[in-house]
């Protein structure tokens, strides 16, 4: 349950942007951050959904600018640096959440094109936003940076090669990028959240009793504390379930 708002929150007046954010863990993360104080800038491919979002938002007193955009449009990703620049002139919080599962199947039946969808949206996209948004997180005080992996990109699964590669490349990204900022003011970790109730868990474990998972909510303080301005983690793989203490 998402609480309510409150003068003061740990995220007050703090610039949002949240990628993936009409579902599943960032929808959770976006209204745990509104409660907080933050003004969020939300990123989905759907408008519908995210209208959805933001009416709840609203109830919280927070506010939201909705961005409808697909994160494999890259030249649009740049675009909305740009307009963040115009109107905001720096980002306090990039989370980096959208992502495609793919196909589970053995690594030399992976379809060309699937590959290619995923890695756009789980790797080049996040690089994009990474490049796009540097400038803006380097703007903030307290620039933070968090995005969203996962444990078969550490540990090799069957049939999970087209993801688990995917994760892998986005966690050496941003941790390559982590090193290069340690100067600066700005601080980007991974979170990995564990086994959640979501859409692309149910994709993957279709057999699987999701009442017996953590719902995204259980995951919104870990988003918290790493979006603060006092956190001083960085380059980080944290386990959400660990955090969770589920």
């Amino acid at each position: 349950m998402t609480k309510a708002p409150s003068t003061g929150g740990r995220l007050e007046g703090r610039i949002a942007l949240i990628t993936g954010a009409s579902r599943g863990i960032g929808r959770a993360i976006a209204l745990r951050y509104a409660a907080e104080g933050a003004h969020l800038v939300l990123l989905a491919r759907t408008q519908g959904a995210l209208e959805e979002v933001d009416d709840e938002i609203e109830k919280l007193g927070g506010e939201a600018t909705l961005v409808p955009a697909d994160l494999g449009d890259f030249e649009a990703i740049d675009r909305i640096g740009a307009a963040l620049h115009d109107r905001f002139g720096k980002l306090d919080i990039l989370v980096g959440n959208a992502g495609l599962l793919g196909t589970l199947t053995p690594v030399h039946q992976i379809d060309p094109k699937i590959w290619e969808q995923v890695m756009a949206i789980n790797v080049t996209a996040n690089y994009r936003l990474l490049r796009s948004f540097d400038p803006l997180l380097r703007a903030s005080d307290a620039g933070r940076g968090i995005f969203l992996t996962s444990t078969v990109g550490q540990i090799p699964r069957a049939y999970w090669g087209l993801y688990a590669t995917s994760k892998a490349a986005l966690e050496m990204i941003v941790r390559c990028y982590a090193d290069e900022i340690t100067k600066t003011k700005v601080r980007v970790n991974l979170v990995n959240p564990g086994p959640t109730r979501t859409g692309m868990r149910a994709e993957a474990m279709p057999g699987e009793d999701p009442e017996t998972l953590k719902t995204p909510d259980k995951l919104a303080d870990l988003f918290v504390d790493l979006a603060e301005p006092s956190c001083t983690r960085n380059g980080e793989v944290i386990n959400g379930d660990d955090y969770a203490g589920s």
